[in-house]
Parts: structure tokens; sequence; C-alpha cells
């Protein structure tokens, strides 16, 4: 099976000084934002599972880097922006062929404002999916081995949106989006002996929050060749692929929110290693090409460290 996406990333060029309008307040409220980071750091592009551990309980941290310009002009000055995640992650059978993904993040999110450090910590949105196992193959295959699994779920609106953080700096510094997300994901692998390739789709359907703001659905992709190394109850996976994320137009008051999509394509490399029922995994992503709010939010890399037990 091949999977084929395509992805057209759209070049927004500005030259000049931007004129703001009349309205400056509400224009700074409504220019910009994107679920690009922040409040949608638990899984997406990250990936809801382990290569080694097929059912799991564990923890996980992550941490994305991002700068953003703090003001609307073509010469405003550029701010780091930095999101660490804690997470509480699991993969648990519930009966043959059924598993459920969990995931229950906590985020500490920093930036240096020309005002100062601003710094915003707490639960953010917990997602729950349920995936069903299409097809799989016997262990023994002696050609190729697969596996397809599909399912969806919902991520909770359980972390704070704040609206006051929707200005000129990056408006996703967000520990949630206050909103119920609709999720489908697909998860197939393909192995022959050691050799393997994994690949993974999910796709989220935003909702409209209390303060009448919809962040825009949003695709994540993700392919990993990987390597299983078995040797004296010790086993080590190297992995390396490509990962990406597509964001839509945001939504606030039914009405389009302007040069709110983008997209992001990020390679990746990463490793786990498992004795007994205790593995764990390290993974590092660094973007290839990107758009976020007309590149006015650049994303410098991403890591993530995690520990697992087996069930």
């Amino acid at each position: 099976m091949f999977f084929a996406l395509f992805v057209t990333h759209t070049a927004l060029a500005n030259a000049g000084k931007i004129i703001p309008p009349p309205d400056f307040a509400k224009y700074l409220n409504e220019f910009d934002d994107c679920d690009a980071c922040g409040c949608s750091a638990s899984g997406g592009g990250m990936g809801f599972s382990s290569m080694v551990n097929q059912n799991f309980v564990g923890v996980r941290y992550f941490y994305q880097s991002y700068s953003s310009r703090d003001g609307i002009f073509a010469n405003s000055p550029w701010v780091d922006e930095n999101f660490n995640t804690i997470q509480l992650w699991a993969r648990i059978p519930v009966y043959k062929n059924f598993q459920i993904s969990a995931q229950v993040p906590y985020h500490t999110n920093n930036r240096q404002l020309s005002t100062g450090k601003q710094q915003i910590d707490g639960m953010g949105d917990v997602t729950v999916l349920g995936l069903y196992t299409l097809y799989k193959t016997t262990k023994d295959s002696t050609v190729f081995s697969h596996s397809l699994q599909a399912g969806g779920g919902v991520k909770a609106p359980v972390g704070k949106y704040d609206s006051a953080n929707n200005g000129s700096v990056n408006p996703s510094f967000q520990l949630g989006t206050g909103a119920w997300d609709y999720l489908l994901a697909a998860e197939y692998v393909i192995k022959k002996q050691n050799l393997g390739f994994n690949a993974m789709l999910n796709y989220a359907f935003k909702s409209e929050n209390k303060q009448d703001y919809k962040f825009g659905n949003q695709l994540n992709y993700a392919g990993n060749f990987f390597y299983v190394i078995d040797k004296n109850n010790f086993t080590i996976v190297p992995q390396a692929g490509l990962a990406g994320e597509v964001y839509e137009t945001n939504r606030q008051y039914s009405q389009d929110v302007p040069l709110t999509k983008g997209d992001i394509l990020l390679g990746k490399v990463g490793l786990e290693a498992a004795t007994g029922k205790l593995s764990v995994g390290i993974n590092g992503m660094l973007p290839i090409a990107q758009n976020l709010t007309g590149g006015r939010v650049e994303a410098n890399y991403r890591w993530s460290v995690n520990l697992n037990y087996s069930l």
C-alpha cells in the first residue's frame, strides 16, 4: 500500500509597511491565529503510538521552539516562544482488535516580550481515540506482514482558552482551544523481517468555542521507516521519516479570519530501546518547508522523549 500526500505551500509576500485599519484593537484580535503550536501540542504530527510497544502506558515530554513577529509591521521584532508539554499517554486493549488511545497533557509555555516575560501553565486538552484493527497478517508471514488500524475520537476542551492572548504575537500561545474537536485517524504498518514502514494519518474537525472563535480543521500525516534490532533480550529501533501538518482558515463570528491557514513539513529521526516491559524513546524534528500565518510564525525545531511500560 502506498500513501500519496500532496501539500500545496502558498507564499504570501508583503512589501513595505502595513497600514492598520481604524479599529486597531479589534484588528489585532482578529489578524492572525493558528493552531500550529501551543494548544495543538497534544499529539497530531508527534504521533499516537510506539514502534516498540503495541499496548502501553507511559509519560512523554516534548518541546517546541517557535519565533513570532511582535507586531504587524515589516520591521517588527521577532520573539522566541517555548512550548513545553508533559503528557500521560496510553494505548490500552479493550477487547480483540480494539484499542483505546488517550493523551492527557500539561503545558508550560513562555515567551520574552519587550514588556517582559509571559508564561502560562496548566492542563491542556485531553484526547481519546478508539482504534479498530481492520486487517493484520500472521506473525510468521514469509513475505510482508501488514497491519491497518482506523478509528475516531474526541479532543475535550480541558485546557483554558484566553482570548486576551489573541494579539500581535502568536495567538496560539494558549493552553487549549476552548472547543471540542472530533477526530478521525488511521495507521498502517508494513514489515519484512526487521525492516518496516509506518504511516499515520489523522484529521481534526474543529468546533466553535464560547468566544465565537473556531480554529481551522487540521490534517496531520507522517511516514517513518524503522529497523528492529533484537539482541540478548534488548531491542533497539532506529527510525527516520517525514511528518506534516495542514491548517485550514480560522473563523470568528462565522467569518473567515485573514491569513490564518498554514502548513509545515518536517523531517524526523528517532530511536526507541526496550528491555523487558520498559522502553525509552527520543525523537527530533526539523522543518523542511513551512508557511504559518503568512510567514509571521516560524517553527524552529521540536524534540521529544518518552518512557513507556508495556501492557
